[in-house]
C-alpha cells in the first residue's frame, strides 16, 4: 500500500483522491482475503475476482457510483502493478462499469431558487444585532454568488478580495486554482455584483479572504453546507453548495447557452462532463408524465 500510495502521489493525484483510492482498495483487499483465503497481491488478482467483487457489491445494493469508484481504485492498482513489473497483464481489461439510468444532477427550479433567496433575505431583515446582520448578509451573498457564478464550494472558500474585479457595469471573479489547479475567469452579473458590494460594505475592502466565519477565520465547506441546509429547510428544498452549481449550469442550458461556454464557466476540461446538464432530470421526467394527465 505504501508503494502504491507513493506511485499515486508522484502522478500529482490530489490528496483527497489518493486517500479515496487507498480506502476503496483496502475494502477490496479485505474482501479478496476473506473470499480467497490469501492476501491481495498483484499477481494473484484475476478478472474473475473483480467481476465477483462487482457482483457482491451489487447484491449488497451499493450505488453504481460507489461500485465504479471502487473499480477505479482497482484499475489504478493494476496500472501500478504493471508499471512496476509485478504483473504482466491487466486484470481490469474488459471489466464493465456498473450502469444506472443517467439523470441530470439535482438542481433547484425557479420557485425554489426564489424561496431560498427570500429565506436568506428574511433572516437579514429580521436580524437585530450587528453580528447577526453581518452573518445574514454574508449568507445572502454566498447564495447569490453560487447561483450566478457556479463556483465550486472549495473555490468560494479560498476566494480572496484580490480575486475580485468589480465595477458598476461589469465584474469578474478570478479562480486562480480551480480543480486540477486550472485558472479561469467567471463574469459576475448585476445581481451577484450588488450582493457582493453590500457584503463588502460590512466586511471592508482590506485584503484577505472574501468570506469568513463568525469567529473571523476562513469559512469552511462544511460551514457553508450547514448554512445552506438550514436555509433550504426554511425554503422547503434540499440545498447544498453543489446544488447551486448544478442550478447555475441548468439555468444556462435552459437559456440556450452552448455547451462550450457552459464548460468554460464551470471549469470543465471535457464537454462530456458538461453534457450531463442536458440530460433530463427527475423533475423534467415528472413534468413529461404529468402532461398525460387529463
Amino acid at each position: 500500500m505504501d508503494d502504491f500510495q507513493t506511485w499515486l502521489t508522484n502522478r500529482d493525484r490530489a490528496e483527497k483522491t489518493v486517500a479515496g483510492y487507498l480506502a476503496d482498495l483496502g475494502h477490496f483487499s479485505r474482501w479478496f482475503e476473506q473470499t480467497n483465503g490469501e492476501p491481495l497481491i498483484p499477481k494473484a488478482l484475476t478478472p474473475t475476482d473483480i467481476r465477483e467483487y462487482r457482483g457482491w457489491m451489487q447484491a449488497r445494493k451499493s450505488q453504481p457510483s460507489t461500485i465504479n469508484r471502487h473499480l477505479a481504485a482497482i484499475r489504478a492498482y493494476s496500472a501500478w502493478a504493471i508499471e512496476t513489473g509485478q504483473t504482466a497483464s491487466d486484470p481490469t481489461r474488459g471489466i464493465r462499469q456498473a450502469e444506472a439510468q443517467k439523470l441530470a444532477p439535482k438542481w433547484l427550479d425557479r420557485k425554489q431558487q426564489r424561496d431560498l433567496v427570500q429565506a436568506a433575505e428574511a433572516a437579514l431583515n429580521t436580524a437585530k444585532t450587528d453580528p447577526a446582520k453581518r452573518i445574514a448578509q454574508r449568507d445572502v451573498t454566498i447564495i447569490k454568488t453560487l447561483l450566478h457564478t457556479g463556483l465550486r464550494v472549495g473555490e468560494l472558500c479560498t476566494l480572496q478580495i484580490d480575486d475580485l474585479e468589480l465595477s458598476p457595469k461589469k465584474g469578474k471573479i478570478i479562480v486562480r486554482q480551480g480543480k486540477g489547479e486550472k485558472r479561469r475567469e467567471v463574469p459576475v452579473n448585476a445581481e451577484a455584483r450588488e450582493a457582493i458590494s453590500k457584503w463588502l460594505e460590512l466586511r471592508g475592502r482590506d485584503a484577505g479572504l472574501l468570506f469568513s466565519s463568525q469567529r473571523g477565520d476562513g469559512i469552511t465547506g462544511s460551514g457553508i453546507h450547514r448554512r445552506l441546509a438550514e436555509l433550504g429547510r426554511i425554503a422547503n428544498a434540499e440545498v447544498h453548495a453543489h446544488t447551486l452549481r448544478h442550478t447555475f449550469a441548468k439555468n444556462l442550458i435552459d437559456a440556450g447557452v452552448g455547451l462550450e461556454r457552459v464548460a468554460a464557466l464551470l471549469g470543465h476540461s471535457n464537454l462530456n462532463t458538461t453534457r450531463i446538464y442536458t440530460t433530463p432530470g427527475e423533475r423534467d421526467l415528472e413534468a413529461a408524465v404529468e402532461r398525460l394527465a387529463g
